[in-house]
């Protein structure tokens, strides 16, 4: 097995772990301490809310709907990392206490396999998790409802033997309970890699009713029992190899009646052709069945798992961003002329172009604004405004932060451009703290809006904290071209 191993080692690498696999016995360790996670934190609601512009819904990212018990958000914090928010219904988590306990254990894992559980926020009613992003979807995603090409074999079993070794190396520190394990819980990192969502390592509710599939997809066991067992993780696993194989979401006992009838052809992916041996789809096959056994004891552990995948592996020295068919975090994207100016900190250029674009993103502010001009409080609001453009136009930044602030401060009516043009002010003052603050109030407002990106990379840069204004300056530039 020693050359399936040492290729592993290169995708491992390739992968940007920077750890080498020397066996399989010594699998699940490789990555345990993940050095470029914090450790572990409590958030206030107040982070929170701002991280994720006020939990807006262009910002949630579950896939399930309305089905869902619990809402994920995406965000971003103040140092720039983007965080995945898990906001918990109500009612879930009615004692704090064992809340904060089962999410201070979670948090203690630290894995190259997983998105890492960051922190979590604890405050009245509210019981939050907060993760690390993952911002190239979710397994399921990528297997049923791909867009531009579909997953390819090699990169199917690259996602089966990374999930093992993240159900081995949690079982290995105490966590082996999974709590519905599916393809919505795989998600891929910025470097195309499958990571096991933390989320599932916590019970949705204290009462631990976990599983919110189909019960067609759950452990018989569970449907006897109501209960989680360390054996209905390794079926669910069974379940998500159905999955790879087959490109399809197959409830097990028709897959096992095609598995006795030898016909494992109705079970794969057509759009698999010439891409495997027989050989290799067979003993996928044969280990689904072996995961989907009825009795729990007779299925394999993860540490079997790992050292049955491990020969499969295919093209093993190639990226998974490249097989994943993804652009590649490192890549530079071509700048705008606003992202330009942001990089070479020419606060003149963004002015011109600031200028140029006047009001055209604020979205129904117009609107809004005549329908309410016909009260004196409006009308001095809407004067402090014109005199704002008129000083912002003439370059009296002075005058121009005084005159939004007015505006601003009544709080009647909010305009991203306005905020976006102070903080343009705030920076030709020397002043990029309060410039800072406005691109996030701008971020809340209106969480797409790439301009607000762009400056919030500018007031970065004007206080010298480089690698986060890299960080804004690739989202400003991400958000425009999906706004092109």
């Amino acid at each position: 097995m020693g050359c399936y191993v040492s290729k592993l080692c290169s995708c491992c690498c390739a992968a940007g772990h920077g750890r080498l696999l020397h066996d399989p016995e010594n699998a699940g360790n490789l990555g345990a301490e993940n050095e470029g996670v914090p450790s572990f934190q409590v958030f206030s609601i107040d982070q929170l809310r701002t991280a994720t512009s006020g939990f807006s819904v262009e910002n949630i990212v579950s896939e399930h709907g309305e089905k869902a018990p619990n809402v994920v958000y995406k965000g971003k914090l103040e140092n720039q990392r983007h965080i995945a928010v898990k906001r918990f219904n109500r009612s879930a988590w009615p004692d704090a206490r064992q809340f904060m306990e089962e999410a201070k254990t979670v948090g203690q894992l630290r894995n190259h396999w997983l998105a890492n559980l960051l922190g979590c926020c604890s405050e009245g009613e509210e019981r939050l998790l907060v993760a690390e992003y993952m911002p190239n979807d979710t397994l399921a995603k990528h297997l049923f409802h791909w867009e531009t090409q579909p997953m390819r074999w090699a990169m199917r079993l690259r996602v089966a033997l990374y999930l093992a070794l993240a159900l081995e190396y949690c079982t290995g520190k105490g966590r082996d309970l999974y709590h519905d394990l599916n393809a919505y819980r795989v998600l891929f990192d910025d470097e195309g890699n499958p990571r096991l969502s933390c989320f599932g390592l916590m019970k949705n509710s204290r009462d631990g009713k976990s599983y919110s599939t189909n019960l067609a997809f759950t452990p018989p066991e569970y449907l006897r029992t109501g209960r989680v067992t360390p054996e209905s993780v390794i079926y669910s696993f069974g379940t998500l190899l159905l999955d790879l194989l087959s490109g399809k979401h197959i409830p097990p006992s028709h897959a096992l009646d095609l598995i006795r009838d030898r016909n494992i052809q109705m079970l794969t992916d057509s759009c698999l052709e010439g891409q495997f041996s027989i050989d290799d789809g067979t003993e996928l096959v044969r280990l689904a069945s072996r995961c989907l056994q009825y009795e729990p004891r007779e299925r394999p552990s993860p540490k079997i798992l790992v050292s049955a995948l491990i020969p499969l592996q295919r093209e093993t020295e190639v990226p998974s961003h490249v097989l994943m068919g993804i652009p590649h975090v490192s890549e530079a994207l071509p700048l705008t002329p606003l992202g330009e100016a942001c990089l070479r900190k020419d606060l003149t250029a963004m002015h011109e172009i600031l200028e140029k674009l006047g009001y055209k993103d604020d979205e129904g502010a117009a609107t809004e604004l005549s329908f309410q001009m016909w009260t004196n409080q409006m009308q001095e609001t809407l004067d402090s405004k014109k005199k704002g453009d008129a000083a912002f136009r003439h370059k009296d930044f002075t005058a121009a932060i005084e005159c939004y602030s007015q505006f601003i401060d009544v709080g009647t009516m909010v305009s991203p451009t306005v905020l976006a043009r102070r903080s343009l002010s705030h920076l030709m003052s020397s002043m990029p703290k309060e410039a800072l603050d406005d691109t996030v109030q701008a971020q809340v407002i209106s969480p797409m809006w790439h301009v607000a990106s762009y400056l919030q990379a500018a007031a970065l840069f004007a206080m010298e904290r480089d690698n986060e204004a890299q960080i804004a300056l690739r989202e400003g530039t991400v958000l425009e071209g999906k706004k092109a």
